[in-house]
């Protein structure tokens, strides 16, 4: 069972994420934050500590036009709280991969998330 507690902030930072409110998001993170993100067993994007959060999540905010992460189900493991993620975007740009401006992307995933001092110590997102 996932306290309401850590419930709330993982809520709040996905709230301030789908509406692009990066200060919001980054009040939620603990000062070492480390961010991994994992596609396909592969670790492709990393940072630790706020301001290196914050120039990525400023980066990324300018790849959609909108963005909406859903959440499917919460899972306790160990010291972690692994939710399950349903990604809606929509491109702002054209990508190398051949996606293009106005494309919408659809992912399901899962984040990893870890606390510490009532504050998001790690996110792990997997595609």
């Amino acid at each position: 069972m996932v306290s309401k507690e850590i419930r709330n902030v993982i809520e709040k930072y996905l709230e301030a994420y789908n509406s692009f409110e990066i200060e919001r998001m980054v009040e939620l993170l603990h000062k070492d934050i480390l961010f991994r993100n994992i596609s396909n067993g592969e670790t492709t994007t990393e940072t630790r500590g706020i301001q290196a959060f914050r120039e990525l999540a400023e980066q990324s905010s300018t790849m959609f036009s909108s963005r909406r992460q859903t959440i499917t189900d919460y899972n306790v493991t160990n010291d972690k709280v692994e939710v399950g993620i349903d990604y809606e975007g929509i491109l702002a740009m054209d990508f190398p991969n051949g996606l293009k401006r106005g494309d919408k992307l659809q992912l399901k995933g899962k984040s990893t998330f870890g606390m510490k001092e009532g504050k998001i110590l790690l996110i792990e997102d997997y595609s």
